[in-house]
């Protein structure tokens, strides 16, 4: 059988077994997604019906790979595979089954800037000042506890409270009930409703239930107790579950995620059976031997030993810096080498930091020798203030409710709504019970409001209205170009003419793009499908691993991603590990295993560094190295000091990277970002679009249509253009 190619015993063994629960320790770099396509792909082909299995992942971007995988194997058949995140897995069933528990199926998806902004009202309405109570330090708190499921009566029941407990839990419960009365939902709720739906409603979840033969999850050991709590509801007769993870890269307790899901599978599903896969098919000996010596200081882990075919490779090395500024020096330095005396290409390579703080000095660095990089985890393209903008009338528009959206566009483009008035509206809505939304109508009967900014106000409920009504008439594309259009919001930026205003236009335009794109894409697809859609995208699900530059990224972010050269960064005490973290026992050990992620990402070349001082909290300070280091063993990697000298652990070599000089001037980071589309500015021409790009390096030419004088064709290297 076709599907049962290319796989080794072990791999066999697994995907072939259907007899029960089972666990597949999958050690990093085994060919785990392999093992979970082709078992899909088995199930399939063995007859059971592709709409029969749950396949639940951890990112967008790894559901994608997986189904195009078995796309590859099966056919089409692949398309009705219920496959996707936990959150938006569980968002398509609340949309059919949200009534059932008090929500409307055009529910708004609050992501973290929004359930911050929500929770800032709440502090400001509630009059409370406390220091300890932050926006921000309150909705990351809310989150974490929702995660573990304990809600805000549970919360008020524990012993102990402080003043501020206190405080925390009246935001708590009002945060609850704002999100109900906004028919909304923050990220956790996506995984908390579905529970609710499922223990109060029997035939609901029998439904379920029934319509799910067999369940698998990826990155088992990543969940958190509302995951485990939902899989075990679901969970069909003759418990027909499938996990797949690996102990070692359990790296999300932050967040809620719980390791004891993993080590205690056994136990939670009777009968159970385990499968290890433990040869490694991304790493060199060198790199598993270093990444091995550290891990194995855990006690808390499943016991495996990864091995591979792989040559030995090179030693890892360890860099000594002075600084942040000198290890970022030397870095660069060691990426032109790796670049130019193995062929690699800048997309080979990554650079790995513990806090994002981290990068400044890696950019002034990389930026300085002319090396192109992209950061994972910046600004993520949904999260950019004019793009949340113009979704927030998209979400008004199916959702009159969503008080946070209205609130963001009352008075964007500026229609003279001030923030008093728009208080004296909330004041009026709450006495009544209205929402916002049906308040606005009411407008005239808020008498503290002035005569000419409530006609604004009706006004802008108007247009509203009008646009809700053609939500029902219009495709979602030709819905947003034509709301965009009577809202002037790209000729106010296009006016403004600043770099700024400049690059906000081109954001709308990728924006409206995306729309239509999207719309193209899925013909029957409503405004709320976009949004829900757009709402569960995250940073890593827009990571393009083509684009020809060296990525910068934590390392909880680059979980799941592989590179052929890896560097680990600021691996000093209070840094790598973080020093807050390891109050206990559990927290350097999940300090360690990010470690051990770190290293494993690498398939040919690792290296390591540290500063014996870094500038933290505005001040300088003397660092120690990372306990970690001193874990690696001798023999598997070589030490470099600021001046370039190698002394090898096990294979004594000597050589001057002082001597080494190679030239980058190819390399630009404003020129990398050059491409059709692109708005620049010219010191003589002015502003213009560019049409065509032809050739590379000093040769590059460009073709620009400039709005004052028309279309000129330049040479990029002298031609000193600025990205706008």
């Amino acid at each position: 059988m076709k599907i049962l190619n290319n796989l080794n015993t072990e791999q066999l063994q697994a995907v072939e077994y259907n007899a029960g629960p089972h666990m597949i320790v999958a050690g990093a770099g085994s060919g785990k997604t392999r093992v979970l396509t082709h078992k899909i792909a088995l199930l399939i082909e063995k007859g059971t019906e592709p709409s029969a299995i749950l396949a639940l992942t951890f990112t967008n971007k790894a559901a994608k790979e997986m189904k195009e995988r078995i796309r590859s194997l099966i056919g089409k058949k692949a398309e009705e595979l219920w496959m996707g995140t936990f959150h938006s897995i569980f968002s398509r069933v609340l949309r059919v089954e949200s009534e059932k528990i008090g929500y409307r199926s055009n529910y708004s998806i609050y992501d973290r800037e929004d359930s911050v902004s929500l929770v800032g009202n709440i502090i400001s309405n509630l009059n409370i000042t406390l220091e300890a109570i932050t926006a921000n330090g309150v909705q990351h708190k809310i989150s974490y506890l929702k995660n573990q499921m304990i809600m805000p009566q549970d919360f008020e029941k524990s012993s102990g409270l402080t003043p501020s407990d206190k405080k925390f839990a009246e935001i708590y419960t009002e945060y609850n009930k704002r999100l109900f009365e906004n028919n909304a939902m923050d990220f956790d709720d996506l995984l908390l409703k579905p529970i609710q739906l499922f223990t109060e409603n029997e035939k609901v979840l029998s439904k379920y239930k029934k319509m799910f033969k067999y369940i698998l999850v990826d990155e088992y050991q990543d969940t958190n107790i509302a995951q485990y709590e939902l899989l075990k509801l679901l969970s069909p007769a003759k418990d027909k579950v499938c996990v797949v993870g690996d102990d070692a890269q359990s790296i999300y307790s932050w967040r809620g995620a719980e390791i004891k899901n993993m080590l205690n599978f056994k136990k939670d599903f009777t009968g159970s059976k385990i499968f290890r896969l433990e040869q490694n098919y991304r790493s060199t000996k060198m790199i598993l031997a270093a990444a091995d010596s550290v891990i194995k200081n855990n006690t808390s882990q499943i016991p495996k030993t990864l091995w591979t075919d792989n040559p030995d490779g090179e030693l890892l090395t360890l860099v000594k810096a002075t600084d942040e500024k000198d290890e970022a020096y030397q870095i660069a330095k060691k990426i032109k080498k790796e670049v130019t005396t193995k062929k690699l290409t800048l997309n080979d390579i990554a650079i790995f930091y513990r806090l994002n703080s981290q990068s400044r000095a890696l950019e002034d660095a990389l930026r300085r020798d002319k090396i192109p990089y992209k950061i994972i985890g910046g600004v993520e393209f949904y999260r950019r203030k004019e793009v949340k903008d113009v979704l927030a009338y998209l979400r008004v528009l199916a959702n009159s409710n969503d008080e946070e959206s209205l609130l963001r566009i009352m008075n964007f483009p500026q229609r003279g709504i001030g923030n008093t008035s728009i208080t004296k509206m909330i004041a009026f809505a709450r006495k009544l019970n209205l929402s916002l939304f049906k308040t606005m109508m009411r407008v005239f009967e808020v008498i503290e409001v002035k005569e000419r900014i409530q006609k604004n106000v009706k006004q802008f409920r108007l247009l509203l209205d009008k646009y809700i009504e053609l939500k029902e008439k219009l495709s979602i594309g030709e819905l947003t170009s034509a709301l965009l259009d009577e809202l002037g919001i790209l000729r106010i930026y296009k006016e403004e003419g600043t770099s700024d205003s400049m690059s906000r236009y081109d954001n709308i335009q990728e924006l409206v793009s995306a729309v239509h794109e999207y719309g193209k894409s899925n013909p029957k697809a409503t405004l709320e499908d976009f949004l829900a859609e757009v709402s569960l995208i995250a940073g890593v699900d827009q990571y393009d691993e083509k684009a020809h530059a060296v990525t910068l990224m934590t390392v909880h972010s680059a979980k799941g991603l592989e590179f052929p050269v890896v560097f680990v960064t600021g691996l000093e005490e209070d840094i790598f590990p973080l020093s807050q973290r390891f109050d206990q026992d559990s927290k350097i050990e999940e300090e360690r295993r990010l470690f051990y992620v770190a290293v494993t990402r690498a398939k040919e070349k690792v290296y390591l560094s540290y500063a014996r001082s870094r500038y933290r909290f505005g001040e300088v300070a003397y660092q120690s190295k990372s306990r970690f280091l001193d874990e690696v063993d001798d023999s598997t990697f070589e030490e470099t000091d600021g001046a370039g000298i190698k002394k090898a652990g096990r294979r004594k070599k000597v050589y001057y990277d002082e001597y080494y000089q190679e030239s980058f001037d190819d390399y630009d980071q404003d020129r990398r970002s050059l491409r059709v589309g692109s708005r620049v500015t010219h010191q003589i021409f002015g502003m213009g679009k560019i049409q065509q790009i032809t050739g590379t390096g000093d040769l590059q030419r460009v073709t620009i249509a400039f709005e004052k004088v028309g279309v000129k064709q330049l040479l990029t290297k002298f031609a000193n253009l600025k990205l706008i």
